[in-house]
């Protein structure tokens, strides 16, 4: 339930700290994150859905995707993986982008930092969002980022149970 999700904002540094703890093992956590069949099921806000064009979860690699409104209306968005430490934690550029997968120069591209800890309760999931700056995190928070992100947490959480 999303009562135990954290999510705090520090607009003078520019970032956001997610935490939420799932009754899941890590491995089961890990692969609702990088397996895009898994993905696919919570990455969007019902009434909308996630659709991966493509995912390539390794270093280097990319994740292209649509979120898909209920009048099948489209908007595209990709991540670029960096460094991966299987089963711990991974980082990623995400972005906007055009049905072809080109970034969309009009929204700011963000850096994720996504932790996995093995916890007495299941799994840790931690989130360390940082903007380019105190106007692109308004931006994206004015998209309904964050309300949309703990929904998406959270039919993952029912997801898993």
């Amino acid at each position: 339930m999303e009562s135990n999700t954290v999510f705090n904002k520090d607009f003078d540094a520019a970032s956001v700290f997610v935490m939420k703890v799932y009754d899941a093992d890590v491995s089961v956590i890990w692969n609702y994150f990088t397996k895009p069949e898994l993905l696919d099921q919570w990455w969007a806000p019902k009434p909308w859905k996630c659709e991966t064009q493509n995912l390539d979860f390794k270093e280097g690699g990319r994740w292209n995707y649509a979120m898909v409104g209920p009048e099948n209306e489209k908007q595209y968005a990709g991540a670029e993986y960096h460094e991966i430490t299987f089963h711990r934690s991974f980082d990623w550029t995400d972005f906007f982008t055009d049905a072809q997968g080109n970034i969309d120069p009009d929204f700011p591209s963000v850096k994720w930092l996504l932790g996995f800890t093995g916890v007495d309760e299941g799994t840790k999931l931690t989130v360390n969002i940082h903007f380019n700056s105190e106007a692109d995190m308004k931006k994206i928070l004015d998209l309904g980022f964050e309300e949309g992100f703990k929904t998406c947490l959270a039919q993952l959480e029912k997801l898993i149970k």
